[in-house]
């Protein structure tokens, strides 16, 4: 159950993550930002990320065998690496139309993918 929680923590977690690294510029081109100081836009962006980290933290706690979780320090990474990018690809893809799948992106998941079954590996 450990495991699930996890995943599931570090699916929002990425959510957020990637609103607050690009979610600023989806305002931008609705129109929304353009106006907005620097300063406010990294002010939008750390309040979204505190959300990151509100579901960040625990996933790892949680999720670390120190802590009775069934993953070591480098499987939450690359578990972590491989939802950033499935989640930042979905959400680039809904949200920027204009930024077509290739077929250079897809051989790059199947290394990420690639990377999960090598760091499992006992």
């Amino acid at each position: 159950m450990k495991a699930i929680w996890t995943i599931l923590l570090l699916i929002a977690s990425n959510v957020f993550m990637t609103f607050a690294w690009y979610g600023h510029l989806k305002l931008q081109e609705m129109k929304i930002s353009s106006n907005w100081p620097l300063i406010a836009i990294i002010l939008f962006s750390w309040g979204v990320a505190f959300f990151e980290y509100c579901a960040q933290v625990p996933a790892n706690r949680i999720g670390f065998t120190e802590n009775g979780g069934p993953f070591n320090l480098m499987q939450l990474k690359i578990i972590q690496e491989v939802i950033s990018l499935t989640v930042f690809t979905i959400l680039a893809t809904v949200m920027f139309k204009g930024q077509p799948l290739q077929w250079n992106h897809f051989a790059a998941f199947l290394c990420l993918i690639l990377a999960v079954f090598f760091v499992f590996l006992k």
